[in-house]
């Protein structure tokens, strides 16, 4: 059972996972053509470029984890009963072989006599799309975990992100290299050149589980203003929260070694998100029906996501568009390349989509 087959079809949700992995690929281009000359945050586009992107991973966990939990709390089933727990499984180990195929050593495949040090070392770092894996098998464990005690699953889910959030910093410090081999040290934190280890970053596919249980939970919630405000509420309670916090820190003068496990940080982002989804819920109740293409460019958020990142950073069998022209963009080069892979990437949904319905005629 998929969003589109619901009765009640949950508007907002389809606008952010489009809105989602759209930022991710305009962010993604943008990053890999812009020259350094450009990259000043004195210059207020680029200010608020660069914010935006500082938010879009964020964003884009915290959307998957709330509709993966949202597909499996509508179905009313036992965990050991209910489809979902196979997909997801399925879906997480897929997203973590794929992570690694992205980063493959090299292009012979099984020959691995000229690998670098480097090469094993980029193969075995963590991604966006291994850690999106596990989370969703932390999402289905913390399912299974609140079917068999009987507590809440919001109370697991958020005491799990918690911890995940709040922890980020010792976890930081510690030299997983010297109680790990580098493959699964690399889940743990950044200094085994991993961009997005399990902590802080699974804490935000975890907290998306809050918003996807409370929705299936509350069928037709999203359709009232109260739902939009509540958000709101929230997210701007954690934003002054983080702010707050800030503040103390600056006047006790203590420093963050890691930006991304700043506690600050991480519940400002938090915020954010809720604030987001908050306006686009908001601009959603006045919304009866979206364009199609917006609910397939969400559907197909890991496809555009694989292709994309081949495009523009290439892989073991193709170079991509960063060796040829990475960082030598000026500002307006770089938004019009944002813009065509961005188009491209929406025919490539279309003509997928055509595709399936041809051979369902054909089929039939």
């Amino acid at each position: 059972m998929t969003i589109s087959e619901q009765k009640h079809r949950i508007i907002f949700i389809d606008l952010m996972r489009a809105f989602a992995v759209l930022q991710m690929v305009q962010g993604h281009t943008i990053n890999v053509l812009l020259a350094e000359q450009y990259r000043n945050t004195d210059y207020i586009f680029y200010a608020v470029w660069h914010f935006m992107r500082g938010m879009t991973a964020p964003i884009f966990m915290f959307t998957a984890g709330t509709v993966f939990t949202y597909l499996f709390r509508s179905v009313q089933k036992p965990f050991a009963e209910n489809p979902r727990v196979k997909k997801g499984i399925k879906r997480g180990l897929l997203l973590i072989g794929l992570g690694y195929i992205l980063r493959y050593p090299t292009w012979t495949v099984f020959d691995f006599s000229e690998v670098s040090e480097l090469s094993w070392k980029i193969f075995q770092a963590v991604d966006v799309l291994h850690l999106i894996g596990i989370s969703l098998l932390m999402v289905l464990m913390v399912l299974y975990l609140a079917e068999k005690t009987k507590i809440n699953d919001t109370i697991f889910f958020v005491v799990t992100a918690s911890i995940i959030f709040f922890s980020s910093s010792f976890i930081y410090k510690v030299n997983w290299l010297s109680y790990f081999p580098q493959f699964i040290a690399s889940y743990f934190y950044t200094e085994t050149g991993s961009l997005f280890p399990i902590f802080p970053w699974a804490g935000y596919v975890v907290a998306g589980g809050v918003l996807g249980s409370y929705l299936a939970k509350n069928p037709l919630v999203f359709k009232t203003k109260k739902f939009s405000l509540l958000l709101a509420f929230f997210g701007s309670a954690f934003m002054l929260v983080s702010l707050s916090s800030d503040i103390m820190l600056n006047l006790l003068n203590v420093t963050v070694a890691n930006i991304q496990t700043d506690p600050g940080v991480i519940v400002f982002r938090v915020g954010f998100v809720l604030v987001l989804n908050a306006l686009v819920s908001f601009i959603a109740l006045k919304v009866e029906k979206i364009p199609q293409l917006l609910i397939l460019v969400g559907r197909n958020t890991l496809l555009i996501y694989v292709v994309h990142l081949i495009i523009l950073y290439g892989s073991a069998w193709n170079p991509g568009i960063n060796f040829f022209w990475g960082i030598s963009f000026n500002e307006w080069l770089s938004v019009l390349a944002a813009i065509i892979m961005i188009f491209v990437m929406t025919l490539m949904v279309i003509g997928i989509h055509k595709l399936k319905i041809r051979n369902k005629e054909l089929v039939t």
